[in-house]
């Protein structure tokens, strides 16, 4: 957890020298917990927190960021929460402004990100009387619309109540499982006085999650590690505190590992042990691997197994009963009742505790051999070719025909960006060829802390299209000075790219990759592969860096492996604006689909 005390005690200087409003109080606990950035769109019914909002930007607090649409504002806050560790807020004024919110929150809801919300209402003195864009309950019922896709959810009615409800929000926000929770606060309300000068919780440490960990469980994990002739690491996502203990014991053990489509980004693809990605658009070597009868116990970390880290929900691969399920969100032990057994705890203590344990006995020397033998290869380390791609592909992923080839485009964009460049991949074909292809040049093999997250990022519970251009905002936010690269499909493009121009606005050097086959690639691809009719897929042709230079941003169009190369990428990201790069691949190219075309013909 990431937080700046400085000021946190009192309500802006701005502010105690006029009218104190609860707008003031919320800010002042919001830069308690070290919150930069406040993602939404104003309207006249959220007015006072925007007031409240300059105020604070005046006294250096969090200030606003302009969205263009409060989906994509949701997707911001979505992405700087994820990479900075800090809360990430949204907020909408009433009726539609609440509404369009919703399905970047629920996204946020179904990947456990945490999030305040806050969303107006029109005067309570208006409720019942048809006010305009009122969404009381006996409007368009906002509350309702929110309470399937938030951890918490109220109506602040009395200025009374906020404190206690906002501290309650906040607190429900960092709580297993962690995510979105919900303020909807009426006009008159929310421009009332504050009724404190000052916080009166401490939310730093009100949030700060204790290391609790089921000792017994954690102890027969460790038997059944050191008992197991052939273990296997699946990885998730939520393992990414944890990682730098995690790739330590598996290198003293040699234990094979293995990511979800989630966990990718936490482990390096030049990792000697690491041996793909299990489930949707993943790799043989990783199916092979699961499919080995000598494997006898399969630790999946911080995993959540739904449907596409699971092969869907292939009882043979994953849900069977050699798995052990390491997990911090209890919930997710929902999915694996079939575990031999479930390990409850922070991540980082259990494998801290493996660890301290390995070391503690005879295979303490091998311990810091292996580390420091990694560590020596580093400069040497190669793709393992079997991971990498499809071996009967290889033609394809080397390919200099024009237009380029997907595969081809993946395999260059690790060699012209930094290795610290962070990759968010949209849903659609662009998640698709990424997480088989796009092999980011990461050598931190032993002893990596990365708390927030790993260098390639999705969004696949919801699978929100246009995710990954909010998120990209929200993301280079966060972390200032870091490349960030969005790669996106037109479809997306065209639905959220308005975005952009927030990229424009605060100066960000983002560079959009958008995958441009005038379709929407996966669906048109998947309804060829499960012979359904095709329809409804295609898209006019549209010249899309030229959309790019009229919103503000630089563009070029890309046909091929020559047009990348004559790039200056190290310019690019040093840029004060985003890039978006027009790339023309070639339409035939199927993207590796078939788990997820496979599921919907065993569904229909």
């Amino acid at each position: 957890m990431h937080v700046n005390l400085g000021s946190a005690g009192t309500l802006p200087t701005a502010a105690r020298q006029s009218k104190l409003e609860l707008g003031d109080l919320v800010l002042s606990y919001l830069r308690q917990l070290g919150v930069e950035y406040v993602f939404g769109i104003p309207g006249g019914a959220i007015e006072p927190l925007y007031n409240a909002l300059a105020r604070s930007e005046a006294s250096g607090g969090p200030r606003s960021v302009l969205a263009r649409h409060e989906t994509g504002a949701a997707f911001m806050a979505d992405g700087y929460s994820r990479n900075s560790g800090r809360l990430g807020v949204c907020c909408a004024t009433t009726g539609p402004g609440a509404t369009n919110l919703i399905t970047g929150v629920a996204s946020a809801y179904a990947n456990n990100t945490p999030m305040l919300v806050i969303t107006a209402q029109t005067p309570l003195s208006t409720f019942g009387r048809g006010a305009f864009q009122e969404s009381s309950c006996t409007g368009v019922n906002t509350l309702a619309l929110f309470e399937s896709c938030t951890r918490y959810n109220t109506l602040v009615s009395h200025s009374n109540q906020l404190e206690v409800k906002l501290a309650s929000a906040i607190m429900t926000a960092y709580q297993s499982p962690s995510g979105p929770v919900h303020l909807s606060i009426p006009l008159d309300v929310l421009g009332q006085p504050s009724p404190v000068t000052k916080p009166s919780f401490n939310l730093v440490e009100l949030i700060n999650r204790p290391s609790l960990i089921d000792d017994e469980a954690v102890k027969r994990c460790y038997k059944l590690l050191k008992a197991a002739s052939k273990p296997v690491f699946l990885i998730g996502d939520e393992a990414s505190e944890a990682i730098g203990s995690i790739l330590t014991v598996a290198v003293s053990m040699n234990i094979p590992v293995l990511t979800t489509p989630h966990g990718k980004g936490l482990v390096s693809p030049y990792h000697p042990l690491f041996m793909g990605v299990v489930g949707f658009a993943g790799h043989r070597s990783a199916r092979d691997i699961l499919a080995d009868p000598e494997v006898d116990t399969v630790f999946a970390i911080g995993a959540s197994l739904g449907e596409w880290a699971t092969e869907s929900w292939d009882t043979q691969l994953v849900l069977n009963e050699r798995l052990v399920h390491v997990e911090s969100t209890e919930t997710h032990f929902n999915r694996s009742p079939m575990a031999r057994l479930h390990v409850r705890g922070r991540l980082s203590t259990i494998f801290d505790y493996i660890l301290g344990k390995l070391k503690s006995e005879a295979s303490t020397k091998l311990v810091g051999e292996s580390s420091e033998r990694i560590k020596a290869q580093q400069d040497q380390l190669q793709l393992n070719e079997e991971v990498a791609f499809t071996l009967d592909e290889k033609d394809k992923y080397e390919s200099d025909s024009v237009p380029i080839k997907p595969q081809r485009l993946m395999r260059e964009l690790p060699r012209l960006l930094p290795p610290n460049t962070h990759y968010l991949a949209d849903t659609g074909a662009s998640f698709a060829w990424a997480t088989h292809y796009l092999h980011p040049f990461d050598r931190r093999l032993v002893g990596r802390r990365d708390g927030a997250g790993g260098v390639f990022r999705a969004c696949l519970e919801f699978a929100s299209m246009g995710w990954a251009i909010g998120s990209a905002v929200g993301t280079a936010l966060a972390l200032p000075g870091q490349p960030v690269v969005c790669i996106t499909g037109d479809g997306s493009l065209l639905m959220s790219g308005q975005e952009i121009t927030v990229a424009v606005q605060e100066k960000l050097p983002i560079i959009f990759i958008v995958l441009n086959d005038s379709a929407l690639g996966m669906v048109k691809h998947g309804q060829r592969l499960t012979g359904a009719a095709e329809v409804g897929t295609e898209l006019p042709p549209a010249d899309l860096a030229l959309l790019a230079q009229a919103l503000g941003a630089n563009g070029y169009v890309i046909h091929s492996t020559a047009d990348l190369h004559d790039l200056d990428f190290s310019a690019l990201i040093k840029s004060t604006r985003p890039t978006l790069l027009d790339v023309r691949i070639d339409v035939d190219e199927v993207p590796p689909i078939g788990m997820r075309t496979q599921a919907l013909k065993n569904q229909r």
